[in-house]
This record gives structure tokens, C-alpha cells and sequence, in this order.
């Protein structure tokens, strides 16, 4: 009975999880972004009207949700104007003048080569999965290759290295940055995806390969080939 009521409160947690996490997102997004624009905009109006702002909590709460919808557009149209020239020329009008604010411009640019960091569609961050003996020799990690080494690093080891991500388990968030040379390093055919699952599950899910279905042995038939030789 204890474990049926275990197993019944797990997957009422799995089931009532991602709802959960969306009504977070939605109620935090509506306070964060339309509780302040109807104050600013909304507010002024219904002064200008001659009518009283909603002071009950559905007239309000309706009000920050259609803030929220109209930050939103607003937010999708700069990003389908600034495909064009004369978008872009507004967005290259902005920058310059945040250059010209001395903190603004630091935490501008600080913020716009973290966001174009992991944003660039045509250069993921992780290329691939790589195999490399860590911490050390005679133990072997999973890894992401994220780039070649260069500059100093590249100058001062006299060799072709790489720059690979071994990530933690289960928490793949952290973890460490070695520089491996290139020949050091097994390429590895799984996706991304596939390397992400068998770290944050921790080994438990390994994706399929050849005649290895993921379990670590030959399948049957590749068994009974080897039993015959």
C-alpha cells in the first residue's frame, strides 16, 4: 500500500508539474510586465476618459493580461521590423546612442555577447559529442565540443586543441572546461540530445549503436555469430 500511494504521489507530481510551472510563468510574467504597463498606460486613459481605474481584482488582473499580450506584439514586431533596412537602422540608431552612456554601454554589451552567444541559429553552441579520458588517464567522460582553442591557448600549447564542455550529472547546468588536444579526443556519433540523456540520466539511458542496442552488449544475433566463429 505504501509503495501504490509512493508511485500514485510521483506521478500526480510528473502530471501536475508542467501545469504548475506554466501558471508560474504566466502569472510572473503578468506581474512583472503587465501590472507596470497598465499603470503607465492604461492608468492615464481612464483618467483622460473622466472613468476610474479598476481598483477589483478581475477588472485589474484583465487589464495586466492585456498589457501583457500588447508588450508581447509589440516585442514580435520589432522582431519581424528588424529584418528589414529600415528596422535595422533604428536598432543601429539605439546602439549608438547607449554607447554613449558610459554604465549603459557596459552592461549593454555585456548582456548583447551573452544573448548573441546562445542565440546564433546557424552555430549551436555544442557541435558534438566527444570522448576523452577525464579526470584521468584510464577514465573516460562524455563531453560537447564547443570550439577550436585559439588565441594564447592555442599559441602557448604548440599543438591543435579543442575546447570541450564535460558537464556534471544530473545537473549538465555545470561543470568544467578542458582544453583537449585534437588527437586526445573520440567523436562520438550520438546527437546532442542522445549525450544530454545518458549524462542527466547517469548511464542509464544509452542511445543505441550498430549492433549495441543501448545496453552496453552485442545484440543476440551478433552473440550467436561470435559463438559460431
Amino acid at each position: 500500500m505504501l509503495k501504490t500511494i509512493r508511485n500514485s504521489f510521483i506521478t500526480g507530481i510528473i502530471v501536475v508539474l508542467p501545469l504548475t510551472i506554466t501558471v508560474f510563468v504566466v502569472v510572473f510574467l503578468i506581474g512583472k510586465i503587465g501590472t507596470p504597463v497598465s499603470e503607465i498606460v492604461f492608468e492615464p486613459i481612464f483618467k483622460f476618459l473622466g472613468r476610474d481605474f479598476p481598483q477589483n481584482a478581475v477588472g485589474t488582473t484583465l487589464l495586466d493580461f492585456v498589457s501583457t499580450l500588447i508588450v508581447l506584439a509589440l516585442i514580435t514586431a520589432i522582431g519581424f521590423f528588424s529584418r528589414f533596412f529600415f528596422g535595422r537602422l533604428l536598432i543601429n540608431l539605439s546602439e549608438f546612442l547607449i554607447e554613449k552612456i558610459p554604465f549603459a554601454r557596459t552592461v549593454y554589451k555585456t548582456v548583447k555577447q551573452i544573448v548573441d552567444t546562445f542565440s546564433k541559429q546557424k552555430k549551436a553552441v555544442f557541435q558534438e559529442v566527444v570522448l576523452t579520458e577525464f579526470p584521468r588517464k584510464g577514465m573516460y567522460a562524455i563531453g560537447f565540443l564547443t570550439s577550436d582553442s585559439k588565441g594564447e591557448v592555442q599559441a602557448k600549447t604548440g599543438e591543435c586543441v579543442l575546447n570541450v564542455f564535460i558537464p556534471t550529472t544530473p545537473n549538465p547546468t555545470s561543470g568544467f572546461l578542458v582544453m583537449i588536444p585534437e588527437d586526445s579526443v573520440t567523436h562520438l556519433d550520438m546527437t546532442i540530445a542522445e549525450g544530454m540523456k545518458l549524462i542527466i540520466s547517469g548511464g542509464a539511458v544509452v542511445p543505441p549503436w550498430g549492433d549495441f542496442e543501448g545496453s552496453g552488449e552485442p545484440d543476440a544475433k551478433d552473440a550467436d555469430t561470435k559463438k559460431a566463429d
